[in-house]
């Protein structure tokens, strides 16, 4: 089973559900804060993404975050901060079989699923 990974109060991951839900496609959705996730999975994503694909470096978390922390990162201190602020990754994260897709948007959805 498909997973979306995202927060409850986060409007693109409500839209992400509310789309997958419409078009009956089956998911996990897992709240970053309230159920957390692993290494492992920072891992994975990167692997899938790459890590500089799963910082948002637009949202507040990203900004609250002291600049000698966000400075000369790679893939370990990217996977740290993501674990230890886990708002600072970009969202929702659809982890499928084939890979990850980050973001919300109805038509690469579409595409992904074949739903035109």
């Amino acid at each position: 089973m498909m997973r979306l990974y995202g927060i409850r109060n986060c409007d693109q991951c409500r839209a992400a559900a509310a789309w997958l839900e419409s078009h009956g496609i089956e998911h996990e959705f897992i709240d970053l804060r309230a159920d957390g996730f692993a290494a492992a999975d920072v891992a994975r994503w990167q692997a899938a993404a790459g890590w500089e694909a799963l910082l948002n470096r637009r949202s507040i978390t990203w900004r609250r975050i002291p600049a000698i922390d966000r400075s000369d990162l790679d893939a370990d201190s990217a996977a740290a901060l993501i674990l230890e602020h886990p708002t600072v990754m970009r969202r929702p994260l659809l982890e499928t079989d084939d890979g990850v897709l980050l973001g919300f948007d109805p038509e690469d959805y579409a595409r992904l699923f074949g739903k035109h």
